[in-house]
């Protein structure tokens, strides 16, 4: 009890709206689809209208379009705008500034991790309370409650390395939670993990699916001893089957997928069925396309996202970079929401230095763009290994990023990994997948 009432206390602090929210949305799950349909529609027209009046971007495109606000009042009708891109984004970043954004409060974000293109955004503060309260409500479906305790093993997309220490032990304390990081995954790190772990005794574990079951490969091949835990959460990238099975197997538990992006807005999570993630409706608006931008009600397809609380840039038809796929089946835990059936691709890598430590790609990745101050600057980039000794940066940058910037970069990766000979590469293009999208990590070695 003392634990949840230090953790609803903590998030109350930073913002009062939030238990109140979290309630509302434990009660929200059981709404069959047409209600939780009819408020997003209701959020969304008042979007549609925020944008036309306060945001350039969307009130030239409107125009250019020759729609008005009242052309789209459904989901159905954002088939008519086009969708966005982080490309078109960096080219109008002015546009999607806010005429009344000096009234609002909201945190300076970055993306990258998932896609290799790095992108600068504004989160309104109340939406990012609103995905906090919306993830506590996911892991609810495996039983977790606000305040058990929770292992994080991840980077800093998912707040894991991202603070000075005296700041992370006061969210640990007040989250009840331990932060392990992706970053530091040699034996000895892992072993110091273990301890970790069957010191805390979690109620459950979260982390980058990859992260966590390489730890899962190392306690088999070990035969180390684990605490088990309720279950396990993963995110932030493609859960195969057979990585779930080992992670089940290595902690002796279930495991459950979750997908989501605070850029987006859009959330989704696995329930004890087991048959697909349920898709959040209350914050944002999911939409599986066609190449061609149409909706599709069952099969593959693009994600976008709308995200309908983010005042601050506001993003509509948002291309995530991920390929999902839809089905029209009803889950038979009772939830009526529609059911993300799998994340198609959506993958990063290990990577691993001179001394044969393995780091998580992501981690990796948004460490250094985390540090570094121009990340607008840089439009697409890949990480490529082939020798322990040495990594590869391809990148496409824009005509602002300058030789400074590079050092500054080359002098961030060093920090990480002293060992590493790196080479950046500038290029023109990065070849992509046959499913569309380009593998942010290709590692040859793991």
């Amino acid at each position: 009890m003392f634990h949840k009432q230090l953790f609803i206390l903590a998030h109350q602090v930073g913002d009062k709206n939030f238990y109140p929210t979290y309630k509302k949305l434990i009660q929200n799950q059981w709404k069959s689809y047409e209600e939780l349909k009819e408020e997003q529609e209701k959020q969304l027209r008042h979007l549609i209208n925020f944008v036309y009046r306060n945001v350039p971007y969307y009130h030239k495109l409107f125009d250019c379009l020759k729609l008005s606000p009242d052309d789209v009042i459904k989901i159905e009708d954002l088939e008519k705008l086009p969708i966005l891109t982080k490309s078109i984004i960096k080219e109008n970043w002015d546009a999607f500034k806010p005429i009344n954004l000096n009234k609002m409060k909201y945190h300076a974000q970055s993306t990258g991790g998932s896609t290799g293109n790095p992108l600068q955004y504004r989160l309104l503060k109340y939406d990012r309370f609103l995905a906090g309260a919306l993830l506590y409500r996911g892991w609810g479906y495996a039983d977790y409650e606000l305040g058990d305790k929770m292992v994080f093993l991840a980077g800093t997309s998912l707040d894991v390395g991202s603070k000075p220490f005296a700041i992370k032990k006061i969210h640990e304390i007040a989250r009840n939670l331990k932060k392990l990081s992706a970053f530091d995954m040699g034996n000895a790190d892992m072993k110091i993990y273990a301890d970790i772990i069957n010191s805390f005794k979690p109620n459950f574990m979260r982390g980058y699916a990859s992260s966590i079951d390489f730890f899962a490969k190392y306690i088999e091949e070990m035969d180390i001893k684990i605490y088990h835990p309720s279950a396990i959460f993963t995110t932030a990238e493609k859960l195969y089957p057979h990585m779930k099975q080992r992670i089940g197997n290595a902690f002796g538990c279930e495991v459950y997928d979750g997908y989501g992006l605070n850029d987006g807005g859009v959330s989704a999570y696995e329930c004890k069925e087991h048959c697909g993630l349920h898709i959040d409706a209350e914050r944002s608006i999911m939409e599986i396309v066609s190449d061609e931008g149409d909706q599709v009600s069952c099969g593959e397809g693009k994600i976008l996202a709308t995200s309908l609380y983010n005042y601050a840039m506001p993003f509509i038809r948002y291309e995530t970079g991920d390929l999902g796929e839809i089905t029209d089946d009803v889950c038979a835990c009772g939830r009526h929401t529609k059911i993300l059936k799998k994340i198609v691709g959506r993958d990063k890598e290990l990577l691993i230095t001179p001394t044969g430590k393995y780091v998580h790609g992501a981690a990796f990745y948004n460490d250094i763009i985390g540090e570094f101050k121009e990340a607008n600057n840089i439009i697409e980039c890949q990480i490529i290994q082939s020798k322990k000794e040495s990594i590869i940066f391809n990148m496409i940058c824009n005509n602002n990023f300058n030789a400074t910037q590079l050092q500054n970069i080359q002098n961030i990766v060093k920090k990480r990994s002293e060992g590493w000979d790196v080479e950046f590469r500038v290029v023109d293009k990065i070849e992509r997948t046959k499913a569309g999208k380009y593998k942010f990590i290709i590692s040859k070695l793991v």
